[in-house]
């Protein structure tokens, strides 16, 4: 079945404000008005208004009848939430990737590894969360799961979002490429075990740092005093 040209833009329009949430451009609470966004990208309310209703089912903005829709602010129980289903997707795949992994996929994780490095050595933490996506996903990919990371689309971009308050921090970027190398290494030698250890230690990192993170930018988190 062929998509519709709305359904095609209503998409579009989708990813876009998605991306400027994700990204902290929308912070949270703000107020989004149909009428601005469909100025904003050039189309008609009704797509605007689609993709809206998807974010919501995504639990990335709130609309309240009458009162208007806003960015969701972040909740660090939704935040453990979301850790909790990745980590257990992505143990998963990590002990797939043990026991088989695609040669040619493996070789480019490698380039993937040293445009990290590259990023991380610029403080280009922006460019370095797209080389991060690319890593996890092509991991899915080498062991023969690609769908395991699109399932994680909605609930990792909860995560996301704090990991734009962390990842401008001096010592985040490189610890995290040390992290992806370690993953590498016990899926080169076929450890199970130190896979899925690597794993849980690099996924653990963002709830680490939540509580400091949550202290530091509290006004962005879940806050009745915010949300009236």
């Amino acid at each position: 079945m062929i998509e519709s040209k709305t359904e095609s833009v209503a998409q579009r329009v989708e990813q876009e404000i998605r991306k400027s949430i994700v990204t902290l451009e929308f912070l949270p609470g703000t107020p989004l008005s149909e009428k601005e966004l469909a100025d904003r990208y050039g189309v008609s309310r009704q797509p605007v208004r689609e993709a809206l209703i998807a974010l919501a089912r995504a639990e990335l903005v709130e609309i309240r009848p009458r009162r208007g829709t806003r960015v969701v602010r972040i909740s660090a129980d939704r935040m453990r939430q979301a850790r909790f289903v990745r980590e257990s997707i992505e143990i998963a795949v990590v002990r797939e990737a043990c026991r088989n992994f695609d040669p040619e996929v493996r070789r480019r994780i490698d380039e993937i590894l040293a445009a990290q490095e590259v990023h991380a050595a610029a403080h280009a933490h922006y460019l370095f969360q797209r080389e991060d996506q690319a890593f996890h996903a092509a991991l899915a990919e080498g062991a023969g799961f690609p769908n395991a990371w699109e399932a994680l689309v909605d609930i990792k971009a909860h995560i996301d979002r704090v990991c734009h308050l962390t990842l401008p921090l001096p010592q985040t970027l490189p610890l995290l490429v040390e992290q992806h190398r370690a993953v590498m290494a016990a899926i080169d030698a076929g450890d199970v075990v130190a896979a899925e250890t690597a794993m849980r230690a690099h996924l653990s990192e963002i709830l680490q740092a939540l509580p400091e993170v949550e202290k530091t930018f509290g006004y962005l988190f879940t806050n009745p005093a915010y949300d009236l």
